[in-house]
């Protein structure tokens, strides 16, 4: 079998969508899960050996290049899990405790939490995407207690051991299984894994380390980005409770539109407004472009549509060095009214060129019509 497909992950997933992978269908599929089902075991043995093969980078190259032909045996260095024993295997699934009673995984607290991440909206100017700014971007969210310093504890005082998981953090449970005895562990619920307890809470925080707040980044909008585009800044999201770690933060950018210019990619768009006379005859006009005003010449029969590229004034590449191009299609305006001595020259030139057009309105509701206006 596919060890991607027994796990369920594309064959380019990140070592940590395979581990959690690895975890959801080990839970599911141990034996203990699974009372009198024989195929459970053997299914369970299956993603062991794929997140054996997947979680080595050495081993997953070789899967990668010559199948399981390039695995064959056991793993690395003859371990039967690969170069880390099979405490790795007790690592990604009981989270680092050998349930068996051996050796292996840290049985320390592993600290406060991390802060939440967290995201946030920016409107940006059409101009700024283009060349790059610096926008302020505010939002309400945790910060670190500055009376207590984050770690809860009212003044004079500090947190004190657990007494129900005697400062690790962590409790265990015995019980038996088809495999004999089984040791489990899970954080402790009195002090949620963090080994202390706050016994006199800090009056700004109430004990949380942490307190809601306005807080204003200035973040800074690389030239060439467009709606859509994702800003992570790390570690400017949520403070953690008890003096944890920051969450990041996710700044999802939204681009105003502009009066003249649409967005093509790289390039922009913009449309030149002319008169029949003009693009017939020609003209020079002044064009409105992101980095000042440039002469656009017109030849003489330019037809409707017409696209002039000028290179290098639009938007800088996001990803590479220059900048794109500037279109500038040009949009015959065609007169919606003429008096009688413009529509007079008109049907003169139509008749000089043999060309067919309406005759002039005549008759009582003309004349009517002629009155009125």
């Amino acid at each position: 079998m596919d060890y991607y497909e027994l796990l369920g992950v594309s064959r380019g997933a990140s070592g940590e969508e395979i581990k959690r992978a690895y975890r959801q269908k080990a839970r599911a599929l141990h034996p203990d899960a699974n009372p009198g089902d024989p195929s459970a075991a053997e299914r369970f043995r299956e993603v062991s050996r794929a997140y054996q093969v997947l979680s080595d980078t050495d081993q997953r190259a070789r899967y990668d290049r010559f199948g399981e032909a390039g695995v064959g045996g056991t793993g690395a260095g003859g371990e039967p899990f690969g170069g880390g024993g099979i405490n790795d295997l007790f690592d990604a699934f009981f989270g680092g405790r050998n349930p068996f009673g051996g050796g292996g995984g840290g049985g320390g607290p592993s600290g406060p939490p991390r802060g939440q991440d967290l995201e946030v909206v920016a409107d940006i100017a059409f101009v700024d995407a283009a060349f790059g700014a610096t926008v302020p971007v505010a939002m309400r969210m945790p910060v670190r207690c500055e009376n207590c310093g984050g770690s809860g504890a009212g003044a004079g005082t500090k947190p004190v051991r657990c007494s129900d998981c005697n400062g690790s953090g962590q409790v265990q449970r015995v019980r038996q299984s088809m495999l004999g005895q089984m040791v489990t562990t899970s954080p402790c619920p009195r002090c949620g894994g963090l080994g202390e307890v706050v016994t006199t809470p800090c009056p700004s925080c109430r004990g949380e380390g942490r307190t809601t707040e306005e807080k204003t980044y200035q973040v800074d909008v690389p030239a060439g980005v467009d709606t859509g585009a994702t800003l992570r800044l790390t570690g400017r999201g949520a403070a953690g409770p008890r003096g944890g770690g920051n969450g990041d933060l996710y700044v999802h950018l939204r681009v105003a539109p502009h009066e003249r210019f649409e967005r093509e990619g790289d390039d922009l768009v913009t449309f030149v407004p002319v008169t029949i006379a003009q693009a017939s005859l020609g003209t020079s006009l002044t064009l409105e472009t992101l980095d000042g005003d440039e002469q656009l010449v017109v030849p003489p029969g330019t037809q409707p549509a017409h696209q002039f590229v000028l290179k290098a004034r639009g938007a800088h590449r996001l990803h590479g060095r220059g900048r794109g191009d500037l279109l500038a299609i040009l949009r015959v305006q065609v007169p919606t009214t003429l008096d009688d001595a413009d529509a007079e020259l008109l049907r003169r030139y139509a008749e000089q060129r043999g060309e067919d057009v309406a005759p002039p309105e005549s008759g009582f509701f003309s004349r009517i019509k002629s009155a009125f206006s």
